[in-house]
């Protein structure tokens, strides 16, 4: 992403392009997600909350002013983060694929990869359970490749933040977590984890 100092006019443009950028992630998700379908339905309402805590993130961290590509770039990872969940195993979402859930994050590169959207994509590895290491991949014996899957721009750990506070059941609503039943959430599969959470909370205060 390019330097995030930007002007007034940028700044007043940015409502008016989101539609354009809302665009782009449905044209992506519409081949693999029905309208109407259960599956499309709760990844188009989670991926709409996650994307709104991301802006509202975004928009702290560059100050009054953003650059209209690292607000395009927040919103389409956003929208576009769960892509892959269609190809596992998850049907009280509607998702009848033949993968473990966790393996959704690794499924979604590919897709957008095959898109020629490869730092999309590097949001969709990156974003599951606040960062995986290849060290929690062999401690678990995680049916996903072995290698270090933790955010690693800020883009990527803005999206992983906002989507720690938003699950997508019950179905087709979800529900929206409090800081504090993300950290006990994430205390469970790591003290790590939950510490991780934390830092991002103190950096960039809970979305509205």
């Amino acid at each position: 992403m390019k330097d995030r100092s930007t002007n007034a006019t940028d700044a007043g443009n940015v409502t008016k392009v989101t539609k354009v950028y809302d665009n782009v992630a449905e044209g992506i998700i519409a081949v693999y997600y029905p309208r109407g379908s259960l599956a499309g339905n709760v990844l188009r309402r989670h991926s709409m909350q996650v994307a709104e805590a991301a802006l509202a993130v975004a928009r702290r961290v560059s100050g009054p002013y953003p650059d209209r590509s690292f607000i395009r770039f927040i919103r389409e990872a956003a929208l576009l983060h769960d892509i892959g969940i269609f190809r596992t195993s998850a049907p009280e979402i509607g998702c009848t694929g033949p993968h473990p859930y966790v393996c959704h994050g690794y499924l979604g590169r590919k897709i957008l990869e095959e898109h020629g959207m490869p730092a999309h994509a590097m949001v969709c590895e990156r974003h599951v359970g606040a960062g995986l290491t290849a060290g929690d991949i062999r401690d678990l014996n995680l049916p996903v490749p072995v290698r270090d899957m933790l955010p690693q721009t800020l883009e990527e750990e803005i999206v992983c933040f906002a989507d720690c506070f938003f699950s997508k059941t019950p179905a087709p609503g979800g529900t929206r977590h409090r800081p504090e039943d993300v950290i006990a959430m994430l205390e469970t599969y790591g003290s790590e984890k939950a510490e991780r959470f934390r830092r991002w909370l103190d950096r960039f205060g809970p979305p509205p």
